[in-house]
Parts: structure tokens; C-alpha cells; sequence
């Protein structure tokens, strides 16, 4: 974008030009490469808007006006065009349903932009981004779910440059209050098929939990049970409960329970939940048949992780025979290799406990061969090694950790399914674990924090949350207000969140790659492109 050009747009458009350009698009080229997946045709957006869009399209019959509603993926979920001029119009242009226009996929446009300022915007002939699209002009709406207040959409009219329309802007605005209307309406029948199905199930000594992307039910009996962490375990139960399943776990009351989630048919993202508190004779049991398993694969240990996930922390766990001596690869950069070396060495001759090398992957060259020697012996000391993540290893540090009987990844803080166990583990680290808890509600904005900074940052966050509130439950209005407004903008529902988990497995499984992921979840690469940034899935 040129500096003439630059001074002549409104501020809003000129950051999104800015925000395109940064994107790598062109002008002149923004629509030739453009992106597509499928829709689902009976999306919770699409039939909300239906009727609207009905309506809509009958009141424009006659205009040379279109309308488009996009879904929160970018994605054209519905396109309708006033005369057959403008259809042609579209298609020539590859705009088809399922077309992506997002603005890093073609640039300043009413959707995509009221999509990525999640507010409405009108974008006048020359202000598009790209060239082909000038001849037009866009009034762009979001559509955010009333309850949820997640962005659910975008919808836009679309008509000649020459012939804008400042009534066009209220006109929208209006059609998207409707569509949000119905958007309410279709959760409350939701809700009364959850409402029916926990009713159903409920008993006076039976804990019973129903969980919806807008609403959580439980009666007296599993309120008596649980407590907050518990009751986020249930969400991460609920979001992963394509069928019918069930696990045991450790309530935090030190309770077992054998928790069973089944969907309920007709409540869209409504899970029912049921908890049977397990007699003493058969946890003895359980706890029997445990011992008698198979014990854990003997001989070394790798650890690997971004930083911040605990690798040292997991080390210290996983030493299999004591003593053990701890060495760190900023030992051998800081001290040099010599002296590290025969530190090495010496812990090597003892014949006997475990070696911890902490942060491998530092290593020079000739101290990884070091180490990978007595690794290859398969005598003397359990080695325990810490690495990044194994994507960023090189070809020799490779070949040390193959030697491993034993690999672990530890996930970024971000991708854990067992946040709340997480969290509450940090509370007991930092002392407060019989003063302190934190209510589900918080809970649920840690869990939809990104935690760049990991296990770090999670501990400042916690930290702080204690300073301020001396004794009681953590809400979230005890956590940072940038945390909690970054939070609240990648909310996921329960079975977005299951998704996301198993799109963060697919990749790693694949060593990252897409094509391999995409083919694992058997679903198509711009598909996959395309959950990856509506779910804030890195890479």
C-alpha cells in the first residue's frame, strides 16, 4: 500500500489493508488463490438464519442487491443475488458457498472484516483490498450468540459501488438481531431437552450433572459431591463424549467415582452426567488389579516440551533408581564441555543411581555423542534426559533419545485436558490448597486462556488471584482483566474444545504435519486449515 494511498482510507480500512498486506496479499492477485471447505447445512447459524434470510432475500427480490452470511469461520454458509447479472458476477469470481473470506484470504471485505473487528463495517467500492472486488460495496454485520456471546457469524449486502446506500447499514443490523433471536430461541429448546433428560435421570441419592454449551444443572446429591475442579473435569468429560463413555477418577475430596457421560438426543452439545461414589472394597479392588499390571518400561527416559511445561519437574518424578545426579545442558555452555565431561564420566563410573541431564538439547555436539554412547551400552546408570519439543532436534540429538525405553511429550499448558487437576496441583504448590479454591466460572477462563508463558505463568496468575483474595473461592473477577478479556475472545464450548484436543493430537502424532493430520481425522487440508484458526490452534 502506498503512502498516497494510504492517507486517502478511513482508519478502520486502512488497518485492515495493513493487516491483509501483513498477511502476504496482493491487489491484484487477492482472489486467485482462493480457499474452500464444506459447510454443514444444518448448522445451529444456518438454521437460525433461515427464516431471516427468507424474509431478507423476498424484501431485496427486484434489486441488483445480494446477500451473504458467513459462518465463524469465514466461510460463505449462504449466497443470494437479486438478478442473475450479479450471480455471474460471483461465480466468475470463485465466490461459491464454502468460499473462505477471511481477510488473510482475500482482504478487506464486508464479512471478513466484521468478522476480525467483531463489529460492523461498511466498505465502500475502492476501499476493497482486492482489486476485482472494487466494484462493489459491502455492509458487514457479526453475529454473536446472545447467551454465549461467542461470534457465531457475519452478514452482508452486497451491491454496486455506484449505487450505495446508507439504509442498507440498519437494514443489516436488523436482519442480524433476528438472526440472534432465533439463535436464542433454538438454545432454549435445547435446554429443554437437557432440562427433560436430567429430570429423568435425577434421584434423591443419585449425582446427576447436565452440561450444555450454555448451561450446567446438577441436584442436590452431586452438589454435595463436587467441588469446583471437579465440576471443570465434567466439562472436559462432556466435551469429549461423542457417545457414550466412562472413566474413574479421584474427586477432590479424595473420593473415587466412576463417571459415566452420555449425549442427550435433541439438546445440540447437551451431555448427561452420572457419578457413583465408589465403595472402599472397590477401590481395594481396582487398586489390586493395578499392582498386579505389567510395571512401566525400564531403562532411560526422555522428557521432552515446550518450555515452561514442567520437564524438570517430570524428570525428578521419573527417576527410576536413586541417587541420582543432575546435570543441565547450560552446565556445559556456561562451565564448558571439559568440565561437564568428567562430571559425566565420574557419575558414569559409579555403575550405579540415574543420571538427569536436563535440557539435552543444549548440548554441544560432542556431549550428545557422549552421552549417546553410554546410552547404547544399556549398563551402568538410568539416564533421564530433557529435550524441547521433538520437532526441533537435531539428526543427533535424534538418535540419542531412539535409545530411550520410555518417551513423554509434555503439551503446552494450553492443549492439557486436565487443566482443572493442573491448576489445583498449583494451588497446593503455592500453599493454598486448604484456604483456596477456584470456582468453575474462573476455571473456565483459565481453561480458554492461550498460556504462552505455560506453567510460569499460570503460577503468576495464581499468585497474584491469592494476594488479592486472602482466604475463599477464586473468581474472575480475582484474575487479570487482559487475561479474562483474551480469554472470553477464545471461548470454547465443550465439544469445540474435544475437537481442538483431538486436532492438537492429530498433529502431533503427525510430527506436525498437516497433510498427515488431515488425513488421520479424515477430513480434507483446508478444512483442517480452517479449524485450526477458528479453534487458535498453533502452527
Amino acid at each position: 500500500m502506498t503512502s498516497s494511498r494510504s492517507a486517502t482510507l478511513r482508519e478502520p480500512i486502512a488497518q485492515s489493508w495493513r493487516r491483509a498486506s501483513l498477511a502476504g496479499l496482493r491487489p491484484e492477485t487477492a482472489l486467485c488463490d482462493l480457499r474452500s471447505a464444506e459447510v454443514d447445512p444444518a448448522s445451529r447459524l444456518l438454521l437460525a438464519a433461515a427464516p431471516v434470510l427468507e424474509d431478507l432475500d423476498d424484501r431485496l427480490a427486484g434489486t441488483a442487491m445480494s446477500t451473504v452470511l458467513v459462518d465463524h469461520d469465514g466461510r460463505i454458509a449462504h449466497r443470494w443475488s437479486a438478478d442473475r447479472a450479479a450471480e455471474d458476477c460471483f461465480e466468475r469470481l470463485g465466490l461459491e458457498v464454502g468460499t473462505c473470506l477471511l481477510e488473510d484470504a482475500i482482504g478487506t471485505n464486508g464479512p471478513g472484516t466484521a468478522l476480525e473487528t467483531r463489529s460492523s463495517i461498511v466498505v465502500h467500492g475502492a476501499e476493497h483490498y482486492a482489486e476485482a472486488l472494487r466494484g462493489f460495496s459491502c455492509y458487514g454485520h457479526p453475529i454473536f450468540h446472545p447467551v454465549t456471546r461467542r461470534l457465531e457469524g457475519a452478514l452482508d449486502i452486497t451491491l454496486l459501488a455506484a449505487e450505495a446506500n446508507p439504509l442498507l447499514a440498519p437494514l443489516v443490523a436488523k436482519a442480524v438481531e433476528d438472526i440472534e433471536r432465533q439463535l436464542l430461541e433454538g438454545s432454549r429448546v435445547s435446554e429443554r431437552s437437557l432440562l427433560a433428560a436430567f429430570q429423568a435421570a435425577s434421584r434423591p441419592t443419585r449425582p446427576v450433572v447436565a452440561i450444555g454449551p450454555d448451561l450446567l444443572l446438577c441436584n442436590q446429591a452431586a452438589a454435595d459431591l463436587l467441588e469446583g475442579a471437579d465440576v471443570a473435569l465434567l466439562w472436559n468429560l462432556a466435551g469429549e463424549a461423542s457417545g457414550p463413555s466412562e472413566l474413574e477418577t479421584e474427586l477432590r475430596s479424595g473420593q473415587r467415582a466412576r463417571v459415566r457421560a452420555e449425549p442427550v438426543p435433541g439438546a445440540r452439545g447437551g451431555v448427561l452426567v452420572e457419578i457413583r461414589p465408589l465403595a472402599a472394597t472397590e477401590v481395594r479392588r481396582t487398586r489390586r488389579l493395578v499392582a498386579a499390571a505389567p510395571g512401566p518400561v525400564t531403562g532411560h527416559v526422555h522428557i521432552s516440551g515446550p518450555p515452561g511445561t514442567g520437564r524438570t519437574t517430570e524428570a525428578r518424578l521419573r527417576v527410576p533408581e536413586e541417587p541420582c545426579t543432575t546435570l543441565t545442558g547450560a552446565e556445559a555452555v556456561l562451565g564448558g564441555s571439559a568440565a561437564w565431561a568428567a562430571k559425566f564420566t565420574a557419575a558414569v563410573e559409579t555403575g550405579t543411581g540415574s543420571i538427569c541431564v536436563d535440557g539435552a538439547d543444549q548440548l554441544p555436539a560432542e556431549l550428545v555423542g557422549l552421552v549417546a554412547t553410554h546410552a547404547a551400552r544399556g549398563v551402568g546408570p538410568h539416564l533421564v534426559l530433557t529435550t524441547g519439543p521433538r520437532e526441533g532436534l537435531t539428526g543427533p540429538e535424534r538418535a540419542l533419545i531412539a535409545s530411550c525405553g520410555e518417551n513423554t511429550e509434555l503439551l503446552p499448558l494450553a492443549h492439557r485436558a486436565d487443566f482443572p487437576e493442573v491448576a489445583a496441583r498449583m494451588l497446593a504448590e503455592l500453599g493454598a490448597a486448604r484456604t483456596h479454591n477456584i470456582t468453575p466460572g474462573a476455571l473456565r477462563i483459565l481453561g480458554s486462556y492461550d498460556w504462552p508463558g505455560n506453567l510460569p505463568e499460570l503460577r503468576g496468575v495464581l499468585s497474584q488471584a491469592i494476594r488479592k483474595r486472602s482466604a475463599g473461592a477464586i473468581g474472575p473477577g480475582d484474575l487479570p482483566p487482559a487475561l479474562v478479556a483474551d480469554a472470553s475472545g477464545h471461548e470454547l464450548a465443550p465439544i469445540e474444545r474435544a475437537e481442538r484436543n483431538a486436532i492438537v493430537a492429530a498433529l502431533r502424532s503427525a510430527g506436525g504435519n498437516k497433510v498427515r493430520a488431515a488425513s488421520t481425522l479424515g477430513i480434507s487440508r483446508t478444512t483442517l486449515y480452517a479449524r485450526m484458526r477458528a479453534l487458535k490452534v498453533p502452527g
